[in-house]
């Protein structure tokens, strides 16, 4: 047929036009069509312009369009399926323009792509509802530099599947999905070189699987996304994944935390903490709290180098320390380790008395502490003098046993914070 157009007719029993080969546009532009629509093993041919024209179109049943070709531009905006619409094994070609414009469609059913699915040019599912599932397995999209599928805002009840297949070479833009069960891209291959190949921002979904086959070649973007259960492999982790106020309730793959870190630090745009403090409280739901130190730790390595100069050496000082209060154990080493510097000492360089006969009997121990702590008195830091080598000694003790006070009170007080 040189074209077929139907445009606000009423059909109250199937439409079949399978196995036809259309030279013109198919219109059915505000047709109710009630019962299927049926398009199975069609060509239609119509490059210069839309081959389908089904805007707010309403099918009753299932839209079968299992091997469905068209040369040209696809668009069912507002359209309406009262049933599954099934695309298994199609073929749509529009180079440089949109190959299917589904943009607010509605569809009770499954909305399937796979398997064996290709196009060419963009895929537009924005502002789709669908009762079911989408699923993409295995199929074939190609709109190089530019975005090949587009589903921004879009609504599943069940799941969202991207992967076992897929093969992409274009961005993929998912930003605002709501995913009533599981975003998954297990498997698929992503390309996109020029920018952003992955957006995930704002989306929500129970759970998120992004295994992809091999890393995905361009940026992911995952912004203010809520993942539920997050599946990931580290030897398939994108080289620049932006997580900014990303929240998830578990890692399934949890991985030790020096790991996570480095998943991290992909991050670009430089220090932000949320990512650290997201990190921190996964490993915390999994009673990991040593985990959750190091996350935290690292958090404040990161955040030392924004910092100037002056404060960046104070933060080495903490670090080395404390751990920025993360490491507490390490203050009772410092201490003990200058006890035992400052005990030997002066066990053997005994100071002299202030004032004679009046002193207490001499203690290496007991005075080394006088020293170092500087919240107690044992009473023989004001009664002996040290000369020479001790007393600079004695200053660089008291210097330390303040720098371990201070250090420790930060990182107490940074604990309290926390909780």
């Amino acid at each position: 047929m040189p074209g077929f157009v139907a445009d606000t007719a009423q059909i109250d029993a199937r439409l079949v036009l399978s196995r036809c080969r259309l030279t013109g546009p198919l219109v059915l532009t505000r047709t109710q069509i009630n019962g299927d629509l049926d398009l199975r093993d069609t060509a239609i041919g119509f490059p210069s312009g839309e081959a389908i024209s089904a805007i707010h179109a309403r099918v009753g049943g299932d839209a079968l369009c299992t091997n469905l070709s068209v040369e040209g531009a696809s668009r069912l905006s507002g359209a309406s399926i009262d049933g599954e619409f099934d695309l298994e094994g199609a073929s749509l070609r529009n180079p440089g323009g949109n190959a299917l414009d589904a943009y607010h469609v509605r569809v009770t059913e499954d909305f399937t792509f796979h398997p064996g699915f290709s196009a060419e040019g963009r895929i537009i599912l924005s502002g789709a509802t669908v009762a079911a599932a989408i699923g993409f397995c295995g199929a074939r999209l190609s709109n190089a530099g530019d975005i090949a599928l587009e589903a921004v805002d879009v609504t599943v009840d069940r799941n969202f599947d991207l992967g076992r297949g897929l093969t992409v070479d274009g961005a993929v833009k998912l930003d605002g999905t709501r995913v009533g069960t599981e975003l998954s891209l297990r498997d698929a291959e992503l390309t996109h070189t020029a920018g952003t190949a992955l957006s995930l921002r704002a989306i929500q979904a129970r759970e998120t699987d992004l295994r992809t086959r091999r890393p995905i070649d361009g940026a992911v973007d995952a912004r203010n996304a809520r993942l539920g259960t997050l599946y990931d492999a580290q030897d398939t982790w994108p080289a620049d994944l932006r997580l900014t106020d990303t929240t998830y309730d578990a890692l399934a793959i949890p991985l030790p935390a020096a790991e996570r870190v480095r998943w991290i630090r992909r991050t670009t745009g430089g220090y932000l903490p949320q990512p650290y403090e997201q990190l921190a409280a996964a490993y915390r739901r999994l009673g990991h709290e040593d985990e959750a130190r190091t996350v935290l730790l690292a958090k404040q390595r990161h955040r030392r180098g924004t910092l100037p100069a002056h404060t960046r050496l104070w933060g080495h000082v903490q670090d080395v320390a404390v751990g920025y209060g993360y490491r507490p154990l390490r203050a009772g080493l410092w201490l003990l380790a200058l006890l035992v510097c400052g005990a030997l000492y002066y066990a053997l360089h005994t100071p002299a008395p202030l004032e004679t006969g009046k002193a207490p009997p001499f203690n290496a121990v007991f005075y080394t502490l006088d020293l170092l702590v500087p919240i107690i008195t044992f009473g023989q830091e004001g009664a002996f003098a040290p000369r020479g080598p001790g007393q600079w000694l004695a200053y660089a003790l008291i210097a330390a046993g303040w720098i371990l006070a201070t250090t420790v009170t930060a990182g107490i007080s940074r604990a309290v914070s926390r909780q």
